[in-house]
């Protein structure tokens, strides 16, 4: 399971590391030490946490400006495979997109629950791209 700094997270939940640290300190978010002894957050942990922070989310926080506004970084959330088809969710910032593409598709990429990944929006569709 892949795992992330506390930079890390902060990045994906669209806050400042300050933030995302006192988070952890607070028990919002369980963190585990690697052995050099920097904080991680178990990527399963992460994405749940990413919904409820945007759950509770007021819409009101600060949003920062970029041309590629059709690019969502963000974290998977949930992968539902079918035989065929397949739905992916991630969670980008205040964001939840929501994909379907073809079951080999998420397995090509080996999406799963709490890694990152980008949503890219093209009139209609969402794509996405391991990252």
């Amino acid at each position: 399971m892949q795992s992330y700094t506390i930079g890390q997270a902060a990045r994906l939940l669209g806050v400042s590391p300050d933030t995302a640290r006192r988070w952890a300190d607070a028990g919002r978010v369980a963190t585990h030490r690697e052995e050099s002894g920097r904080r991680l957050i178990d990527g399963r942990d992460l994405a749940a946490f990413s919904v409820e922070v945007a759950q509770n989310s007021t819409g009101e926080e600060e949003t920062s400006s970029t041309s590629a506004r059709n690019a969502f970084p963000g974290i998977v959330t949930a992968v539902k495979l079918g035989d065929v088809a397949a739905q992916v969710e991630i969670q980008a910032g205040p964001h939840r997109l929501v994909s379907l593409l073809t079951r080999e598709a998420v397995e090509e990429l080996g999406l799963e629950v709490g890694m990152t990944a980008t949503a890219r929006v093209k009139s209609t569709s969402v794509h996405i791209d391991r990252t």
